[in-house]
């Protein structure tokens, strides 16, 4: 049997209005995998990403992270093998100074000063911002505190990278840096994004999710050449 970072088997919800966000979605992500989520806005691309780490927890089906399926007694688990990183960073960054917001997972799962440090500090080189240890998140750019915010995940080694658009709002020196950057990280990775250029360019798998459905998964390059495709799901060709 193939061991998956991400199974979904079988994931549908509905918000507590009755509006019904997913049906039947059915996912496998095999470790070290990079793969896009794409899709107009309401597509369910983030109800799908917040149900990973159980932060959504009342849909019906099974999830796994890991091995290890999500339920009462192991959410602490799997939320420690997900690493969820939203759209906007200052969602992310609330401390004194860099460091603090780096070392705020790793303090909080009760490590030592030391292991915590050394966490921090290897967090940090991942996203070449080891020079900002000691500075003030808030006085950075958007590109800067999107790097500071992957970091706080990574500081707590988790095996799957959840972001939400990551590439939104950077001009386009600090795109490249994202990208080259998320291309070195060993983990899984699952990133929901509108800007096909960068799911070209990073991701060799593709989701297309429209009205809480995965309608087409496979290679990005089939994908993106399928015009008809893109247009049904109100999708730019890039």
């Amino acid at each position: 049997m193939t061991h998956h970072t991400v199974e979904i088997d079988n994931l549908s919800y509905a918000y507590p209005d009755g509006h019904e966000a997913l049906y039947g979605i059915n996912l496998r992500v095999a470790p070290g995998e990079k793969v896009a989520l794409v899709g107009p806005n309401g597509a369910g691309k983030t109800t799908l990403m917040l149900h990973l780490n159980g932060i959504l927890r009342s849909g019906k089906g099974r999830i796994a992270v890991s091995g290890i399926e999500l339920g009462d007694k192991t959410i602490g688990r799997v939320r420690a093998a997900v690493g969820l990183v939203f759209q906007s960073p200052d969602d992310q960054l609330f401390s004194p100074t860099v460091y603090d917001d780096v070392a705020f997972g790793p303090m909080y799962q009760g490590l030592s000063q030391e292991e915590v440090r050394a966490r921090v500090m290897n967090a940090l080189e991942m996203v070449h911002m080891t020079d900002y240890a000691r500075r003030v998140s808030h006085h950075m750019s958007v590109g800067e505190k999107k790097r500071i915010a992957i970091a706080t995940v990574l500081s707590m080694r988790p095996d799957v990278l959840v972001l939400d658009e990551p590439s939104a709002g950077l001009d386009p020196r600090a795109r490249r840096t994202l990208i080259n950057l998320l291309r070195e990280l060993p983990q899984t990775i699952l990133c929901s994004s509108h800007d096909l250029h960068m799911v070209r360019q990073l991701f060799p798998r593709m989701i297309v999710m429209d009205n809480g459905r995965i309608v087409a998964d496979g290679e990005t390059a089939k994908l993106l050449a399928d015009a008809a495709l893109l247009e049904t799901h109100g999708l730019e060709m890039p």
